[in-house]
Order: C-alpha cells, then structure tokens, then sequence
C-alpha cells in the first residue's frame, strides 16, 4: 500500500504531515542540543570541582602524598576527572553524530519536499487550465448551437412568409447555414478539448500525483528511519562511554580499598622521627642539708672554700631535653701564640672562673646565656634556623634521609655525567675516522666540561657518604642509648653527698637565674661553680674522628675529662672557637680537653 494509491485525493493531508515530520526532527535536534550543552556544563562543573580539592603543591614537595589516605583521595578526584571526561565526550558524539547530521539532513528533507509538492501544484495547475479550456469550448459549443437553431428558424418563417422578398430569405437561409456551420466546428472543438482534458485527467490521477506522492512517502520513511537512528545515537553514546565508567567507578573502589592505616602510621614514623635518644633518668637531689647563707640576700654567696655559688634555694631547673648538652667548661686565657699563659697550672688550664669576683662572673654568664637562648628558639621553629649543608639542623633520622636522598641524586647525577662522556667519546672517534661528518675538536670542550663535572659529582658522593655514615652511626648510638636505658631498671634514690653546695638568692642587674646540673658521668669532683645552661643543640652519638693526646691533662672542674700524655681518644665534638674539644675515652666517659693539648684527625 501506498501514498499514491490510497491518498490520491490527500493532497493537503500530505502537505500538513511531512511538514509535522520534519517539525519533529527539528524538535529532537534542538532537545539533543540542549542535551549536550547540559552534559558539557555538568563535565566543566566535575572538573571544577576536582580542580578545587587537588593538591596545590607537588606531590615529590608534599609530604601528605605518602599517606595511603591522600593517595586514594587523589586517585577518586583522578577518576572524577576522567568521569568528566567521558561526560565531555558523550556531549561531542551527540553533537557531532546527531545534532550536525541530523541538522544537516532535515536541511535536505525539507528541500526535498519543496520539490516534490511544486511539482504537484504544477500538475494542478496543469489540469485546472485544461478544465478552463473545456468548459469555455463547452459554452461556445453550447452558444453557437443556439444560434444556428434560431437563424434555422428565422430563414424558415420568412421562407414561408409571403410578404418576404426573395432576396430576405436567401439571406436568412446563408445565415441559418453559416450559424449551422459554426456550431459544428465548436462541437468538433469541444469534442477534441474533451477528448484531451480526460487524458490529462487521467495522467494526473493515476500517473503523476502517485508519483509524487510515492516520492514523498519515500521521503517521509527515510526521514523516519534517520530520527528513529538519532534516537538510538543518543542511547548508544552513553553506552560507548560505560565501560569506561565504570573503569573510572572500579578505581574509586580500589582507591577506597588502598587506604592502609597501618602503613600511613610507619610513613608517619618515617616521616617525622628524630632519632633522638630518650632522655635518661633525673638524678636525685638532696636539699636536706644545712644551707649557707651571707648576710645580705643582694649579695652573691660565697662558700668556705672560696668559690662563688649563684645558684639560689629552689632554682635548680633541670632541663628534660634529650638533645641537651652538658656544661661546657668556658676556655682558659691563651696567650697570642696560641699555647696557654704561664700562670696555667702544670696540669692543664684552670677553672674558668677562678680567680674572679662575683660580679665579673655575673656578667660573663648573663652575656654567654642570650647566645643559648637563640638556640632554644630554633628548637622551637623559630624562622631564624640556619640550614647547613650536611642537614646538621635536622634531627639525627631526617638527617640521614636527607643525605641520602641528596646520595641518590648526586649518584644519577654522575652516572648520568658517565654516560654523557662515553657518547662523546664514541662521537669523537666517529669524526676522527669519517671527518666530513663533523670535528672532533669541538667535542673537547664538552668533553672537558662532563670531565669536570664527574669530578665534582664524585667529591659531592664521597663528602655525602661521610656524612651519612656519621649520620647512621649517629642514629644507631641514639637508638642503642635509648634501649639501654629503656632496659636498665631505674635506680633507686641516692643519699645526700657529704659536701652539698650551699645557695644563694642572687639579685644582680640582669636579674638571671641559674640551674645546676648533677654531677658528670666521670665522677670527678663536686663542681666548683655553677652555670648557666640552656643550650638545647643536639648532642652527637657517633665519633666525628681521632685524636691523641699531646700533653698529660687533669680534669679537675665540672665537664672536663682527665687524660694522659699519648692516649687515644675519639673526637666527640670540633672546637667551636673556645679553646676547648669534646672527647670520649676508650674506657668510657666524655669530657672536655683544651685543644692546643690534642693531635686531630677527622674522619
């Protein structure tokens, strides 16, 4: 069944329909247009939004991307990204697949009807002029008949009139049979106009219009079949991007599953451990003797022996730190030639501060405490750190990653440097032995440049394995300190000592106040002075290198270690610019010497 069969006369119903198809096309164009516009606006919005909450920083910059949680956070907001993706390229397919195509087809369709419903209109008018030519051949026909009837009958009744003339009814007869005549001839006209008419007619009904209107049947199908295609565009560009959507889904899922609290607690360890031994036992101090006081409380005390106390009742403050120092003996005078002044003693340098009056004394620890004071800050994240090269300022573990890292990287860097110089060389000795293809002597250069460079990377490496081999021991000597302490039980109170150091309330200008330290692990004499001490720098686990002994030396003041003439000690400590070195003995025990007395050797 078709169009031109069984709607032969619908010629206006065909108009209205192919007009509504194609309407309808438009309409589902302009809705998939829209439609992409909404998925671009929702793939620009997700990536707004991932944009947002990812890290700002590098992930190599950012110590938070070694955590199991921001990772996997990082991945979903990867996953989103790429779910925006996809969002973005259904919006293109439909854009392109269906919105231009279709857009572009329904251009063609609606010329494509214009055709077709011209040609009708012009078969139309074809036919209708024809009809006009029939019924203006059937009126002619029909007016020239009534005419020679009545001219027949006027010739007759003057014919039979005996009043008539001859000559009026011959003239009646020659008009009867001209009017005669000309009614013939529009019946022959009509005749053939009708003939011609009914196979115009018959052409227009059962062979023109079909035609058309199978066209136009042909078109509207086709049309149908395409917006029955972009119905199915729409559904198949979602489903080209399932699967991977629902790759991006699974990796949320692994995501979520890779967050590993077990892990992201030994990354925080790693991360933030100092490798500082923990601080050992408070030692027991006995404030139950008989204190000697001086008349005056503005005054400093002064003991029987002659030694100046500046440590008043209550005012020791013994600092838990675990990087603390002990006290440092204060150097002695030196003469300009380096070596000690003669009034020195035979067994070494004297006390510090023997010899001097209380105020002297005052004034020289209120002067040495502002310098300690800085570094407290520092420990405290104060801006003003001074960043070394050998990451000195770091806790002892985060030195040791650091100069690793900076091992690893100068390691590459010198391989890399290796490798640059072996294809210089194959490329100088390709120009040697083919020489229009290049001169070997402008590869020497280069070549001189990577050389220099392979020997600065490689004192680079050396200088950063000392230091990460001191740094290692460092942490090792911490860690076993702190299990040894950890393992040894604590002991029990000690008694009073025989001669307890009497204080005073010290009132000077700078209003400082003093704390004493216990007595040093050597078991040398009672202090004879008491220091300030807030010096919270980190104190070394690991030998720094060698010395011996040049001179025999008795530790006799409060820090310092005995030592004998050639003896083998391990340097703990440089000279910092006061004259004094901290060493360690075989037999154990650490101290301080004067360095003029000691050969150095560091390793």
């Amino acid at each position: 069944m078709d169009w031109g069969t069984e709607l032969w006369d619908q010629f206006e119903v065909l108009e209205r329909h192919t007009q509504w198809g194609l309407d309808l096309l438009d309409r589902y164009v302009k809705f998939v247009k829209e439609r992409t516009e909404v998925e671009q606006a929702y793939a620009k919005q997700l990536r707004s939004l991932v944009k947002k909450y990812l890290p700002k920083r590098p992930a190599k910059d950012d110590p938070e991307s070694k955590f199991s949680q921001q990772q996997s956070f990082v991945q979903i907001l990867q996953e989103v990204n790429d779910f925006a993706g996809q969002r973005e390229l259904v919006a293109e397919n439909l854009s392109v697949r269906v919105c231009l195509e279709l857009a572009k087809y329904s251009q063609e369709m609606k010329h494509e009807r214009k055709m077709h419903f011209q040609e009708g209109r012009r078969a139309q008018q074809q036919l209708e002029s024809g009809f006009k030519q029939l019924e203006n051949s059937k009126r002619k026909f029909e007016r020239d008949c009534r005419e020679a009837e009545k001219a027949a009958q006027t010739a007759e009744r003057l014919d039979q009139d005996i009043n008539a003339t001859k000559a009026d009814v011959e003239k009646a007869k020659q008009q009867a049979h001209l009017r005669s005549h000309m009614a013939e001839e529009s019946k022959n006209e009509y005749a053939a106009q009708l003939q011609r008419f009914n196979r115009d007619q018959a052409h227009f009904y059962f062979s023109q219009m079909p035609q058309i209107f199978d066209k136009l049947q042909d078109m509207d199908e086709r049309r149908a079949t395409h917006l029955g295609a972009g119905y199915g565009l729409l559904s198949e560009a979602e489903l080209q991007v399932v699967p991977i959507i629902a790759k991006c889904l699974e990796g949320m899922k692994v995501a979520a599953d890779a967050v590993d609290a077990k892990n992201d607690s030994q990354v925080l360890i790693e991360l933030h451990k100092s490798g500082f031994a923990r601080p050992g036992d408070v030692e027991f101090e006995d404030f139950s003797q008989p204190m000697n006081r001086v008349p005056s409380d503005s005054s400093l005390g002064t003991p029987s022996d002659g030694r100046p106390e500046l440590r008043g009742p209550g005012r020791s403050r013994a600092k838990r730190w675990p990087f603390s120092k002990k006290n440092k003996p204060r150097p002695p005078p030196f003469s300009p030639l380096g070596g000690p002044l003669p009034s020195a003693l035979p067994n070494g340098p004297p006390s510090p501060r023997s010899g001097l009056d209380p105020l002297a004394i005052l004034s020289e620890i209120s002067k040495s405490v502002k310098p300690r004071l800085a570094s407290f800050r520092s420990l405290r994240g104060s801006r003003g750190t001074v960043v070394t090269e050998d990451f000195s300022h770091l806790p002892p573990e985060q030195q040791r990653k650091r100069l690793q890292q900076q091992l690893e990287e100068r390691s590459r860097e010198l391989q890399k440097e290796v490798d640059q110089r072996e294809a210089l060389k194959k490329m100088k000795d390709v120009y040697e032995k083919t020489p229009q293809m290049g001169d070997p002597a402008s590869l020497e250069p280069r070549i001189t440049e990577t050389l220099n460079n392979i020997e600065r990377l490689k004192l680079e490496v050396q200088k950063y394995e000392a230091w990460l081999a001191e740094a290692e021991s460092r942490v090792l000597s911490n860690r076993g300190d702190s299990l040894g302490r950890h393992t040894r039980p604590p002991d029990p109170p000690a008694s009073a000592p025989p001669d307890s150091s009497n204080s005073n309330n010290s009132r000077s200008q700078d209003n400082k106040e003093s704390s004493e330290e216990p007595l040093s692990e050597e078991g040398q004499d009672a202090p004879i002075y008491t220091e300030f001490d807030e010096d919270f720098e980190e104190e070394p686990a690991s030998p720094i290198g060698h010395c011996v002994a040049i001179y025999h030396f008795e530790g006799s003041s409060e820090g310092t270690i005995s030592m004998a003439e050639g003896e083998d000690l391990s340097l703990m400590e440089e000279d910092k610019g006061d004259g004094w070195t901290r060493v360690r003995r075989k037999q154990g025990g650490e101290g301080y010497v004067p360095t003029s007395y000691l050969r150095v050797t560091l390793n």
